[in-house]
């Protein structure tokens, strides 16, 4: 961002939010030393969720439940206010905005409270593989989304109709605030390192999408920034889980792969300069694979990329699937008024 831009509303206020983010991250991880007297069960392997109480009540339900879907409906209800009476980028704030960043806030800190109060989250009812997929949701639809302005592959943009690119951008913000809101509700706020990184990244998530209809909402650099802490977030997770001999190299050669194929392609930089990332890339996995991690698991660098760009494509025949639906059940309601009546 140049310095310029740093008197922009919009620009303080993410600066702001980012401050916010990361205090209320120390805040977490400082009062976890409240939560240590929370009774859990045994861990019982990848598909369970360790953080939930041994017998949940009707108020920790009613409480992680009910925080969930007024913070759903309100954020809902700013996108659609937004979409139907903004409709216009500025450099600063729309009251929107302001309602929106401040739902945010009240329900952080509601969140927080009801942790130390009530515990659960979510995770009670539902489970942990709902809790990532609607990341990599998130992360897909921002792929499709994106394909017309940066390409999908080394910027070349796959041949998609672009009324599935449009409907994308018109709903995508009630798509990636479920996917947030339902993770940021789906966790205690624990202060364990992997909680602290989440609820970080979620934090910033729930910032830019507070934030629509501003000119750094749509800013290259913040948007890939965020795509990218998947990678920070992912990584550090895998590793402090099972250290240095752990997969976290999938994570971070996955997702570092799709910056190389797909987004830098996005951000303008010189062929010169995307080269030398390229570069990196490949001495960084031949670094690896050569040591700790060994050959024999070289195919897990693909893994993450193969599992988003098939995805990209089953979203996209979902979307145009809706799109034909939509047009069906329209056509079909029309029709009658269309014809001739009889003389």
């Amino acid at each position: 961002m140049r310095s310029s831009s740093l008197e922009r509303t919009d620009v303080a206020v993410l600066w702001g939010g980012i401050l916010f983010s990361f205090l209320f991250t120390a805040v977490i991880w400082w009062a976890g030393r409240f939560l240590t007297d929370v009774r859990l069960l045994p861990d019982l392997g990848p598909s369970w969720y360790y953080w939930q109480l041994p017998e949940p009540t009707f108020w920790t339900r009613a409480t992680s439940w009910g925080g969930y879907i007024l913070h759903q409906v309100a954020i809902w209800g700013t996108i659609f206010y937004a979409q139907k009476h903004v409709k216009r980028y500025t450099s600063g704030l729309h009251a929107v905005n302001i309602a929106a960043l401040s739902i945010n806030v009240v329900f952080i800190l509601f969140h927080f409270v009801q942790t130390h109060i009530w515990y659960d989250g979510l995770a009670q009812d539902t489970s942990i593989f709902t809790s990532q997929g609607s990341v990599i949701l998130l992360l897909v639809w921002v792929l499709l989304m994106e394909n017309k302005r940066r390409g999908m592959f080394f910027g070349k943009p796959l041949r998609i109709w672009k009324d599935i690119i449009q409907m994308a951008r018109k709903y995508h913000g009630y798509v990636f605030s479920w996917a947030i809101i339902y993770t940021f509700w789906f966790h205690p706020m624990e202060s364990t390192s992997g909680h602290l990184i989440g609820f970080l990244y979620t934090f910033l998530l729930l910032l830019q999408g507070s934030l629509f209809f501003t000119r750094i909402h749509v800013n290259r650099w913040w948007m890939v920034t965020q795509e990218l802490l998947v990678l920070v977030h992912g990584t550090m997770v895998a590793y402090m889980q099972y250290g240095m001999s752990g997969f976290w190299p999938m994570f971070f050669f996955g997702f570092f792969g799709i910056f190389v194929i797909t987004q830098m392609h996005g951000l303008g930089l010189s062929r010169a300069v995307r080269w030398v990332i390229g570069g990196v890339y490949i001495g960084s996995v031949l670094l690896v694979y050569n040591g700790i991690r060994g050959w024999e698991n070289l195919d897990e660098i693909i893994r993450v990329p193969l599992i988003e760009y098939a995805l990209v494509l089953v979203l996209a025949g979902i979307i145009a699937l809706l799109i034909g639906i939509a047009r069906l059940l329209t056509f079909k309601r029309r029709r009658p008024m269309d014809e001739p009546s009889a003389s």
